[in-house]
């Protein structure tokens, strides 16, 4: 029996699964899913079950089920390309005619002392589940401070003002304004909402390091009870010790099929792959789409097609009631593209569960 095995029941790995049972898988072949967790977990809904105003039931998706499909469990820890061989922790080696690497991304600390060990984080559902004890211990009227204010770091703190009214939320970020890489009139709006519920923002800020109860602007202390540290990513360090060509933020570089051009077998799905767009879980599906059709391409002896990969745009989620998208170059603000976020959580639960 031949394997395919996918690494990550993320969006890419379980966008791949979906299209490749929905098509028609030779006799001879079965696909291996392997992931530390046995349910997906919607990781771009992870802000809010940090705050608690989601639990984590609500955001786990089951696996799909197919005879052909199997499960592995277990925590990945390395992979061999020249010998085809994935080795898991506490379990025989795995070896693989096609892989699909899919484990997503890790937080980028920058070489900031005291920034992994004293800061909570949110991507992994262990991480977040950590960082709800953190956040909901804090005493009333406790400081938390979010490093960062980029789209996670933005949700975060308007999640943790819904839950917790009690707290003094602060956002350091070292640029001039927050959502940097949206348009000036959406990061305003943003600006606006935070100050009217009480949500302070700090630019320019430099993080020299982080300590227990405090965190530093260069030599300033900032007393503080819990930092939540959203300020990059990074591909985890499986990908990152590869020995394959990547590009300068650390994403595997691949050709047209979305393979590893020195190991065609392979390919690289999700935020561990190199492509035009920042990492994102509707990224991760329209790449996981294509790598599905290619490798049913090659199953039939046909030449696969590939086209260059389409966004609908970017949601972001103020709380229960309000938010901001990005549609091409159509600025959106208020309580429709809240309503849209949660329509697209919705439909995400039913396209894979």
């Amino acid at each position: 029996m031949k394997n395919i095995v996918i690494l990550g029941g993320g969006y890419g790995g379980l966008t791949v699964i979906k299209h490749l049972i929905e098509g028609s898988i030779p006799n001879d072949t079965q696909i291996i899913l392997v992931d530390r967790m046995p349910f997906q977990g919607l990781k771009t809904e992870y802000y809010a079950l940090a705050a608690g105003t989601v639990s984590d039931y609500d955001l786990r998706v089951q696996y799909p089920v197919h005879h052909q499909l199997i499960y592995k469990y277990g925590e990945v820890e390395s992979v061999n390309l020249e010998e085809k061989v994935i080795l898991i922790h506490g379990e025989d080696p795995l070896s693989y005619e096609q892989l699909v690497i899919g484990l997503g991304c890790t937080d980028r600390f920058h070489g900031v002392p005291g920034a992994e060990e004293f800061s909570s984080t949110i991507q992994s559902f262990k991480s977040t589940r950590e960082t709800y004890l953190r956040l909901n211990e804090i005493k009333p009227y406790g400081h938390v401070h979010i490093v960062g204010g980029g789209l996670s770091g933005v949700e975060i703190a308007a999640e943790i003002r819904e839950s917790r009214a009690d707290l003094n939320v602060t956002i350091l970020d070292r640029g001039e304004r927050v959502l940097s890489a949206f348009p000036q009139r959406l990061s305003a709006y943003v600006g606006e909402w935070f100050g009217e519920h009480q949500v302070e923002l700090k630019n320019h800020i430099s993080v020299s390091r982080v300590e227990p109860g405090a965190i530093y602007n260069r030599d300033e202390e900032i007393l503080t009870d819990t930092v939540v540290w959203t300020a990059g990513i990074q591909p985890v360090k499986i990908v990152r010790d590869l020995n394959v060509q990547k590009d300068p933020q650390g994403r595997v570089s691949l050709n047209e099929y979305y393979q590893i051009p020195e190991y065609p077998e392979v390919y690289v799905v999700g935020d561990c792959a190199s492509v035009p767009f920042a990492p994102s879980a509707q990224a991760a599906e329209a790449q996981g789409e294509q790598i599905a059709h290619v490798i049913h391409a090659f199953w039939k002896n046909e030449e696969p097609k590939t086209e260059a990969l389409k966004l609908r745009g970017t949601l972001g989620a103020l709380g229960k009631k309000s938010g901001f998208g990005l549609m091409g170059k159509t600025s959106m603000m208020g309580r429709v593209p809240r309503i849209l976020k949660s329509g697209v959580l919705w439909m995400s639960k039913r396209h894979f569960g």
